[in-house]
């Protein structure tokens, strides 16, 4: 009898347990942090000042999205932000603001509200992490969103050549243009298949 109130007690112990041990990502994150990579900016989250210092060095703003413990934002950094020729590309080309999905921080939108991070991720409706919003680069109305603005707005972690040809097609303006990004995707895999690098 005391025998397995003791095996009970320990597959207790082990399964409470258990989602810390799923939720930890494969690279170190400190407890209560977000995974980040050090070509991030930390910023004050004023969105309008940081679009405004993206443009400055001729780059895009795009705001990741995520929140501790999230097994799909671990593998978006350790399987894709890590990748040479992602990290080579976005960093160059972009500059990335985190955004704690349930977050204190202020952040103020671009009509000029400040909110927590919790708040302003509900206004703009964003329930997923990761998500990626990627902003035009200028935003001339006062009364503008973030979610009115967005060019384009990616939840979730996808695969190496999905996520780098977003950044490639967001940077190119493909958004104005007539072809799809699904469309510019295939395309771009076809060309990798026909090189011989898929």
């Amino acid at each position: 009898m005391r025998l397995s109130s003791l095996v009970i007690a320990a597959l207790t112990a082990a399964s409470l347990a258990l989602p810390t041990v799923v939720a930890t990502p494969a690279a170190a994150q400190e407890p209560g942090a977000l995974h980040a990579k050090d070509w991030f900016s930390l910023t004050f989250k004023d969105v309008r000042e940081d679009l405004a210092d993206a443009g400055a060095e001729g780059k895009r703003l795009v705001l990741l999205v995520e929140q501790y413990g999230c097994i799909y934002c671990a593998k978006l950094h350790d399987e894709v932000l890590s990748d040479p020729d992602v990290e080579a590309f976005v960093s160059e080309n972009y500059m990335v603001v985190q955004l704690n999905l349930f977050g204190d921080e202020e952040v103020t939108d671009l009509d000029g509200e400040t909110l927590s991070e919790r708040e302003a991720l509900r206004r703009w409706g964003i329930a997923f992490t990761p998500t990626m919003i990627f902003l035009p680069e200028d935003v001339a109305e006062d009364d503008t969103t973030v979610a009115e603005a967005a060019v384009q707005v990616m939840p979730g972690a996808f695969g190496k050549w999905t996520t780098l040809d977003m950044f490639r097609w967001v940077r190119i303006k493909g958004y104005e243009g007539e072809e799809h990004f699904q469309k510019f995707h295939a395309r771009q895999i076809a060309k990798l298949r026909a090189e011989g690098r898929l």
